[in-house]
């Protein structure tokens, strides 16, 4: 029995013994191989590739200042768990992310408070109002801003909002669609902050595109990422491209601009035009293309009851074909779509203003699940037409990205557009087509339009480099060229905010849509990728929670106690009949 209790010790002290070699082992290994392990179902904890490159290409300090601190609703508390967690992972990777904590309304002074909001608003952070519930019953309104001020070298500054605001999504919907794209909205600041040389984006102009002040707010967005400019082109070689002798130039030194922006022309183009711009995308030009092929406008309907949208000819039918896509000579109604305002008379001196569904106004949703539109709330469209994806370019890939609903009419023109329709009562049988497709994500190699098509000098000429194929690159296109454009104020005369209507006051995705779009083109995929991912965040049900409050608090109390009490029996029962036999 003595021989067998040392036997015993013995190998206890091995075990022992080899346990601390083995940490031991695992901590110096550990200071030269850098390792995580993320053991969740959907990798929450597992950064992209992407981000992990552009974090540990960082050589300075980028500086989170977070407003998520204070006495938040539940959801809240674990969008700020959520952000830190993120913000930590960062860290993991490199030791230029830093970060604080910061309650905006900390302060007891309702004065200073207020003026601390409005440099918050200023400084691009947008607050959200909560009714927040007490135990009691009773009811309080919350101002928080759920945001960040992100910041690099301490001379570059971006806001950021954390808080996704889509509509028809409850409060737990919307959290859990801004933790799920947290990833993607801290690490496109970092690139965005610590960007040395903007990349160059510009409007063309010189066909009837929309004016300046149609796209103040979008270019104003833009502006502090990107360089943008105002081109027409005119027939110049170097509008778009840089002219070189140099046969061995850089493809992309040969290109001017990033990206370029085609927004809603109302003129034909000529075919020197033409050819410039497709010269442009085959040395790995990107565009988006924002075309209508039919011209209607609610300018007409203000002063008579009807109009009708007639056919566009602007001379890009071909080379959109070519490049993969057909705009169709139609208009889409849809029964959902977004509301006019309607003057229906006059009380007590003053107008009586009324709300109808205006079908033209369709309110496009995602058509597939590309990270371009995934998550994205409605976008309002403005008199669209349906685009078919063609077979003409081998070895483009075609993805649907915005369409109608499944309550859709298709109206060929010209078409006949009267008001009166505002006074019938909405009928689904009147909608009959599913959702037609109105936006589409070309990337691949393109075909030239003009190749076998142009003089042998111009392809032997070293300074336009002439290319019939493209390198491998992308493209948008849209049918409706209002998306991009700004309300202006009628009162001010000021441009609005894109995506906000003056008339109803609701706010739509076009913004964010455009912004996407530019993104994706200029940065590439890797980034926008991001948004992808799916987490499945698990929520608490809060009614749930007050109707079963008292049962789940005597669970969590009792139970425990009962499990310990009784494991206390079964031992002394196990050690009574252990040692009453002996």
């Amino acid at each position: 029995m003595e021989n067998k209790r040392k036997s015993n010790k013995k190998s206890q002290l091995v075990a022992f013994a080899v346990t601390v070699v083995i940490v031991m082992v695992a901590n110096v290994i550990g200071n030269f191989v850098f390792t995580r392990f993320d053991l969740t179902s959907e990798k929450r904890y597992t950064l992209s590739p992407t981000t992990k490159e552009i974090l540990n290409g960082l050589d300075d300090y980028v500086y989170f200042k977070v407003y998520l601190e204070g006495d938040f609703p539940a959801g809240f508390k674990k969008l700020r768990r959520e952000t830190k967690e993120m913000l930590d992972e960062f860290r993991a990777y490199t030791k230029y992310i830093d970060y604080e904590f910061v309650n905006p309304s900390e302060s007891s002074d309702a004065n200073e408070r207020n003026e601390t909001y409005k440099l918050l608003y200023q400084s691009g952070l947008n607050p959200t109002n909560l009714n927040v519930k007490n135990s009691d019953g009773s009811s309080k309104q919350m101002i928080i801003w759920p945001g960040a001020l992100v910041s690099y070298r301490n001379d570059t500054e971006i806001a950021i909002d954390l808080l996704e605001n889509q509509v028809g999504l409850n409060d737990e919907e919307a959290l859990n669609a801004s933790m799920q794209n947290l990833e993607f909205r801290l690490i496109d600041a970092v690139k965005k902050v610590t960007r040395l040389q903007k990349p160059n984006i510009a409007f063309i102009e010189g066909h009837g595109e929309l004016a300046p002040m149609d796209v103040y707010d979008i270019t104003q967005s833009l502006s502090q990422h990107y360089n943008v400019g105002r081109v027409e082109i005119g027939g110049r070689i170097d509008a778009l491209m840089h002219r070189t002798q140099n046969e061995e130039v850089d493809i992309k030194a040969f290109v001017s601009y990033d990206a370029i922006i085609i927004a809603k022309p109302t003129q034909p183009f000529d075919e020197r035009d033409k050819f410039l711009i497709d010269q442009y995308i085959m040395h790995g030009g990107k565009v988006l293309w924002l075309v209508e092929p039919v011209y209607a406008t609610m300018d007409s309907l203000q002063s008579q009851e009807s109009t009708i949208g007639t056919e566009m000819d602007l001379n890009l039918d071909d080379m959109l074909f070519k490049y993969g896509v057909r705009l169709n000579r139609n208009l889409l109604l849809d029964l959902t779509s977004a509301s006019i305002v309607i003057r229906t008379g006059q009380m007590a001196g003053q107008p009586q203003m009324e709300y109808y569904r205006w079908f033209y106004f369709p309110l496009l949703q995602a058509a597939s699940e590309h990270p371009l539109v995934r998550n994205m709330n409605a976008i309002k469209a403005d008199f669209v037409s349906s685009i078919d994806a063609t077979t003409s370019a081998n070895g483009i890939e075609q993805i649907p990205l915005l369409k109608t609903s499944d309550y859709t009419k298709i109206s060929g023109a010209p078409v006949f557009i009267s008001l009166s329709m505002l006074r019938q009562t909405p009928d689904r049988r009147f909608f009959p087509s599913k959702g037609q497709n109105v936006a589409y994500l070309l990337k691949g190699s393109f075909p030239s339009l003009y190749a076998n098509r142009i003089p042998q000098e111009i392809v032997d000429d070293q300074a336009m480099q002439f290319l019939p194929e493209s390198k491998p690159t992308a493209m948008i296109v849209v049918a409706d060229g209002d998306i991009i454009r700004n309300q202006i104020d009628i009162r001010r005369k000021m441009p609005l905010t894109l995506g906000f209507d003056q008339y109803t006051g609701n706010t739509y995705a076009n913004k964010e849509f455009i912004e996407n779009c530019i993104s994706y083109l200029v940065d590439g995929e890797g980034l926008i990728d991001i948004r992808s991912r799916e987490l499945k965040i698990r929520l608490l049900d809060m009614t749930k929670i007050a109707k079963e409050r008292t049962k789940w608090q005597l669970i969590n109390t009792m139970v425990p106690i009962g499990l310990i009490i009784a494991m206390g029996f079964v031992m002394a029962f196990i050690r009574k009949k252990k040692y009453s036999k002996k």
